[in-house]
């Protein structure tokens, strides 16, 4: 009989313990709180330029595309080096060999192959852009796939969005707690919101191929980078 209410007793202060631990749980979570977001955007001009290209050339045979085609894509790496541009600079984005058919009556008739290499070239200097474009397409490229443009030191800049982001969130929260003639005790929580790496109009994609080509002086803006940044902060009032 002892054993049977000394467990019973024991029980129940596993009870009281639990009860006691569900109610400071509750009490916590009733902290009077508000909530709000923080947004900024940081805004650079880019230094960095990124240029794609594409030599493509067409032969009766693979071997007569690929000679033709390397023949054309050293001429364009030569020019690219002979305008100061370093080697690690420059890098393959692609290359392919294909037989092309032509169809006609519902057959199917081999015409020849077709290759294209493509390359991605660095530019540190921004306003050389449409100058390097002009020199690849005069040394043989063929097409022009895209221009992109960016920050050496992008993370500073996002850092920088962020924090504004903050500043922002917490003048709107000492706004709301001013609205209902409270003030902010202190900051709960503070959660980052990833946005695009890209937003609005800094990558630039174009087509140009070589017959509709300008002969020099090809005109390209850099415009602007934008770095977005948004927060949400959760913060206690009094």
């Amino acid at each position: 009989m002892f054993g049977t209410l000394r467990l019973a007793f024991i029980g129940l202060l596993a009870f009281a313990a639990s009860a006691g631990a569900q109610d400071n749980g509750g009490q916590s979570a009733q902290i009077p709180s508000i909530v709000t977001s923080g947004e900024a955007i940081v805004r650079r001009a880019p230094d960095v330029a990124f240029v794609s290209i594409a030599v493509e050339t067409r032969a009766r045979t693979p071997r007569e595309t690929q000679q033709l085609n390397a023949d054309a894509m050293s001429s364009v790496q030569q020019r690219v080096a002979k305008a100061n541009v370093p080697r690690e600079a420059v890098r393959t984005t692609g290359y392919s060999i294909q037989q092309e058919f032509d169809f006609a009556n519902g057959r199917r008739t081999p015409r020849g192959y077709v290759a294209r290499n493509g390359v991605e070239v660095r530019l540190d200097s921004v306003d050389r852009v449409g100058e390097l474009l002009d020199a690849m397409v005069d040394a043989g490229a063929t097409t022009v796939t895209g221009i992109r443009f960016d920050l050496k030191d992008r993370a500073a800049a996002e850092r920088e969005a962020l924090r504004l982001a903050v500043v922002d969130a917490r003048a709107r929260a000492d706004a709301i707690a001013a609205g209902a003639g409270r003030t902010i005790d202190r900051v709960l929580r503070i959660t980052d919101t990833p946005q695009p790496r890209f937003k609005g109009p800094m990558p630039m994609a174009m087509e140009r191929t070589l017959a509709t080509a300008a002969a020099v002086d090809t005109p390209i803006e850099a415009g602007t980078i934008e770095i977005h940044a948004q927060v949400e902060l959760t913060a206690a009032i009094r």
